[in-house]
């Protein structure tokens, strides 16, 4: 966080001291900060630990046992398999982006209907709901094919790690090792060492007298 971020300190009360406002607040008031974009810490009072991303999950919990929650239970166990995964710090980076694209396209969208109808018209206002209600499939359409152009390219790359790691480790002599088809037919092609071993020359046959003849 910035040094002009707002700080929240959280006492073992478990009560939330804002030090702008020298008061109280709730998890709901941090849900408000985070909905106005406003940067906040909020530390441990006794110890100054970092709190926040345990009071955003805290936020994320209460929306999620809210009426719409927004992530479903198959989706929630493929994040939790993740973790501890050699992928996990990948697969962060991954959502982290995806999110953001949406969010700049959704800004994007915002701007556009500002820019016509004015900052607080209700105008302004109506359209965007009804522009969000007539345009909701071909929004769906478009991050549809987002993701999944997202997908292929992850699934691609994961592909292509998995090749390097092969071909790095793959001169390595590692045990139960099954050597590839060409190693196995050089291999047959390669007679064996009592086969090539230079055999003794053949004795001469013996001349007059019993000696060998020489010539």
């Amino acid at each position: 966080m910035a040094d002009q971020a707002r700080l929240i300190k959280k006492y073992p009360n478990r009560r939330l001291y804002d030090t702008r406002t020298s008061s109280y607040i709730t998890l709901a008031d941090v849900k408000e900060l985070v909905l106005a974009r406003e940067e906040f810490q909020v530390v441990d009072a006794k110890s100054g630990e970092d709190l926040t991303r345990s009071i955003l999950l805290q936020i994320i919990l209460e929306e999620e046992t809210g009426g719409a929650p927004m992530f479903t239970s198959d989706l929630l166990a493929h994040m939790i398999r993740f973790y501890g995964n050699a992928t996990q710090g990948m697969m962060g980076k991954y959502l982290e982006n995806n999110i953001k694209a949406f969010t700049e396209m959704q800004g994007k969208l915002q701007e556009q209907a500002r820019a016509i109808y004015g900052e607080n018209s209700p105008i302004s206002q109506d359209l965007w709901a009804q522009f969000l209600n007539f345009q909701g499939p071909a929004l769906q359409s478009v991050m549809g094919t987002y993701v999944e152009q997202s997908k292929k390219m992850f699934t691609q790359m994961q592909e292509q790690i998995e090749n390097q790691t092969r071909n790095i480790f793959s001169g390595f002599p590692f045990p139960n090792y099954t050597p590839a088809a060409k190693d196995s037919a050089a291999a047959a092609e390669t007679p064996p060492a009592e086969k090539t071993a230079t055999k003794e020359p053949a004795a001469a046959p013996a001349g007059k007298g019993g000696r060998a003849t020489q010539k």
